[in-house]
């Protein structure tokens, strides 16, 4: 068994370029929290099931701890890091935090870029595609009902279904 040497891959990461000596079938997660030390992207399950670990790449989830690092070199990946813009947090964190939803945050990563996603591809979700979105994202401490008002206010939506008031720009 041929052990395959350390490629150079380029990364696009949270709009920045990283030039790196790794291994192309390392896990992309590892690359993120060992050589990038970006540390949002959380270990779960390592088998892509629980989604502690999902990232964007070119604005879909996906699941970084099952993605070879070399089969994303030039395409765009943002992490948890990566969706605040000067400072200050993305509407879709900052859903979470004004509904507190959060108790040991493990699986917050997942849930957030998850959402995030889910707005970046539509304009206006629903509860159905809010529901549809978070199904494959596991929470272990019971904070589902926090997350869900925190993905409803995220999406425009107060709890009773309806579209909360956009602030004026």
């Amino acid at each position: 068994m041929t052990h395959s040497p350390d490629a150079e891959i380029t990364l696009t990461v949270n709009g920045a370029s990283h030039r790196l000596a790794v291994p192309a079938t390392a896990p992309l997660l590892a690359v993120l929290r060992n050589d990038l030390h970006l540390n949002g992207s959380k270990y779960g399950c390592g088998l892509g099931q629980c989604g502690a670990c999902t990232v964007l790449i070119d604005g879909i989830a996906a699941r970084a701890c099952t993605i070879p690092a070399g089969s994303v070199a030039g395409r765009s990946i943002v992490t948890l890091e990566g969706l605040s813009k000067d400072d200050r947090l993305d509407p879709v964190q900052e859903a979470f935090v004004a509904e507190q939803a959060a108790q040991c945050g493990y699986c917050l990563n997942g849930m957030i870029m998850a959402l995030k996603a889910l707005t970046l591809r539509e304009v206006a979700p629903d509860e159905e595609m809010i529901r549809e979105a978070l199904r494959y994202n596991l929470c272990r401490c019971g904070t589902h009902l926090e997350i869900l008002a925190a993905a409803r206010r995220a999406c425009g939506l107060l709890p009773g279904g309806e579209p909360a008031p956009r602030p004026a720009r």
